[in-house]
């Protein structure tokens, strides 16, 4: 039987808040394969874990992250802000990952990342020898340094538009996964990645009903805010 990969988006954000440390053992508690989490980088070039470009929305500071030292974040939001490091421990813990032993994180980056910045997250992956519990989604430019910066590294290339990736680019950058948002998936887009050599993932899915027509349609991974909804499906399948 087909086995659809299920990733917890930012963590356990209905439980926890999202892209701690909580929310990611909480995801893997339920059952999550994976935890997709969002890297930026402090002022002096430390990746944490942050979707958005200040503190504001989650941690009410309305100050841009890339001008605060890791030190200022981590006084700033009582240590809830984990580094990329603190994250891929976490994940590695064998306590946290349920029966998995150790945890998968999807490295999402964000679109501006500049090729020293994306060589920086690879640096602390390879510091911390999760190489191999370690994949990275995001636009062509952030996965084209990616590949330029570890040459076996998994890269998910996300892709926003039903046309499909041109061959030079899928040459460049050698993605197992295409990754897709959700509503734009169909059974015969699924056909048409599989029959391209690629697994299909998907994001960002929070409805029972969304999620079972993407598992009739045949992808590979589902990216979602509801983890205990998509293991509670995947379950009887």
């Amino acid at each position: 039987m087909r086995t659809v990969t299920a990733v917890a988006h930012r963590g356990h954000p209905y439980r926890a808040r999202e892209n701690t440390v909580d929310s990611l053992r909480s995801a893997f508690r339920a059952g999550a394969d994976a935890v997709e989490v969002d890297v930026r980088l402090t002022r002096d070039g430390v990746p944490v874990l942050l979707h958005d470009a200040t503190l504001k929305r989650l941690w009410g500071r309305d100050l841009p992250l890339a001008a605060l030292s890791s030190a200022e974040v981590h006084g700033l939001t009582g240590g809830g802000v984990p580094t990329l490091a603190d994250a891929l421990l976490a994940a590695g813990d064998a306590g946290a990952a349920g029966n998995t032993g150790e945890g998968r994180l999807m490295l999402d980056l964000p679109g501006g990342a500049d090729p020293g910045a994306v060589r920086r997250v690879v640096d602390v992956v390879r510091e911390c020898g999760a190489e191999d519990r370690v994949y990275y989604c995001a636009g062509p430019a952030a996965m084209l340094a990616v590949r330029a910066a570890a040459p076996d590294a998994e890269i998910a290339l996300t892709w926003t538009t039903l046309a499909p990736p041109r061959p030079v680019l899928l040459t460049a950058v050698r993605p197992r996964w295409l990754n897709y948002r959700f509503g734009l998936v169909t059974s015969q887009l699924a056909a048409r990645v599989h029959r391209d050599g690629y697994l299909l993932s998907v994001w960002t899915p929070d409805t029972r009903r969304s999620m079972r027509r993407l598992l009739d349609a045949g992808v590979d991974s589902i990216t979602t805010n509801r983890i205990d909804a998509l293991c509670a499906l995947r379950k009887p399948r």
